[in-house]
């Protein structure tokens, strides 16, 4: 349809899996997710995939801190991490791009600028002051690195178009040194030629080391970007498949399973729209 192979669209390239930077375990939210464990490896990308209501966004924001949970441990690199701590995830590297970008990760109404250096303000800061100067020189530099189509620095985030709103969402974290970045629905609303520069840059994350959890609607991305997918049913895990193993027809035999339902009930949110997956 685009005019693009497989291998076009979803240029996915595999280096070497390295150290567990992020590992879950037993994260258990009542009537929203429950015994939730998966590793994340350095150089990885991991696939979460379900249908909506099926507990996945809940789940990243559970592990960035945003929301709470019950029961369960979320380890950074082997170090604990305090439980609805948002600052404490963000310190030991872990970074959140929500799938509302305008909502959740952009002040509209600020400067490209502004907003790249949104997570390293307190980091710039001296004696309550910011070094405008080094936050503008961080700012260009990545924003030239990504490609942000822009007319300067200085030009508000809500007149971009919406696949360089998102490079600017993914950029702040990356001035943060992220070593880990969740990626909830990353390229909703964006066109295909954006589509394929958000790839390149996850490949990109992952050549230097870094890891990338992803979340997305989309099967074909899931499956065309993951080195690994876990596949999430009413609130669980339902199964693992590697790269080699995830096909469309593999991961929706595990999305509609309906094993241990009766025990464990689906997620409160189930039947709602969009924000409940």
């Amino acid at each position: 349809m685009v005019g693009r192979s497989i291998e076009q669209q979803y240029p996915r390239e595999r280096p070497d899996v390295g150290e567990v930077l992020l590992s879950v375990r037993g994260l258990t939210r009542s009537g929203v997710f429950h015994d939730i464990s998966f590793d994340v490896h350095a150089g990885e990308v991991v696939g979460l995939a379900g249908l909506v209501g099926a507990g996945r966004t809940e789940v990243a924001r559970a592990v960035f801190g945003a929301d709470p949970y019950d029961t369960g441990t979320v380890d950074v690199r082997g170090e604990r991490l305090a439980r609805h701590d948002v600052p404490a995830a963000m310190g030991a590297g872990i970074g959140l791009v929500p799938e509302d970008r305008k909502g959740q990760g952009l002040v509209l109404d600020a400067s490209v600028q502004e907003n790249l250096g949104l997570v390293t303000l307190r980091s710039a800061s001296r004696s309550g002051l910011v070094d405008l100067k080094a936050q503008r020189t961080a700012a260009a530099r990545i924003a030239k690195q990504l490609g942000v189509r822009m007319s300067g620095l200085g030009q508000h985030v809500r007149t971009l178009s919406g696949g360089n709103q998102q490079k600017v969402v993914i950029g702040k974290w990356l001035l943060a040194d992220t070593r880990v970045l969740i990626l909830d629905e990353p390229t909703r609303g964006i066109d295909v030629g954006a589509k394929v520069e958000i790839y390149q840059l996850i490949n990109e994350l992952t050549a230097s080391g870094h890891a990338v959890l992803m979340i997305s609607s989309d099967l074909p991305e899931v499956l065309g970007m993951s080195d690994r997918v876990l596949v999430m049913a009413q609130g669980r895990i339902a199964g693992e498949l590697p790269a080699e193993q995830a096909t469309q027809d593999a991961v929706m035999a595990l999305a509609v399973s309906t094993e241990a339902s009766d025990e464990h009930p689906a997620p409160k949110n189930a039947e709602e729209g969009p924000r409940g997956h």
